[in-house]
């Protein structure tokens, strides 16, 4: 696990430039925090990272799941706040996305945990102030945690 501390936008997209680096396709991302986090904002720094158009990445809180192509990979964004359950997450059909060729994030993961694969990156997201964010990173697995490092190391953290 490593812990990243961005002073403003500029380093959420660093953060999200150093994900769309290092993951391969068919990762998933789970992004907890409170709202006004920047759960989205990280997203739409990696899919631009991965050549999504700018401005491509909206929330998909009253969508539930966006689809973003045109990058390197595809980006699968599922926003599961207004769920009542995990039954709900379940009809969306999350596992074909996890087995896609694309990077899955999943906002608000903390209430379909159990439902997300057990390989997965979790990035938790503390609001600091206005501007700032403190994102911890963290691995669930072998693979994931050798990832989350890979990660550290393109921000420059080791």
């Amino acid at each position: 696990m490593f812990q990243f501390s961005a002073k403003d936008e500029h380093d959420t997209q660093r953060l999200g430039a150093a994900i769309a680096t290092v993951l391969p396709s068919g990762s998933v991302v789970a992004l907890i925090g409170p709202l006004g986090a920047g759960k989205t904002r990280l997203v739409q720094a990696v899919a631009t990272a991965l050549g999504v158009a700018p401005g491509a990445v909206t929330s998909p809180t009253f969508v539930l799941v966006n689809e973003y192509l045109g990058g390197r990979m595809p980006v699968y964004h599922f926003d599961t706040y207004r769920l009542k359950n995990g039954d709900e997450f379940l009809n969306l059909g999350p596992d074909e996305y996890f087995d896609s060729d694309g990077i899955t994030f999943v906002e608000w993961a903390d209430r379909v945990s159990k439902l997300l694969p057990d390989d997965r990156l979790e990035v938790s997201i503390d609001v600091i102030n206005e501007n700032e964010r403190r994102f911890a990173v963290r691995g669930t697995s072998a693979r994931s945690q050798e990832l989350a490092l890979r990660i550290a190391a393109e921000c420059g953290l080791r």
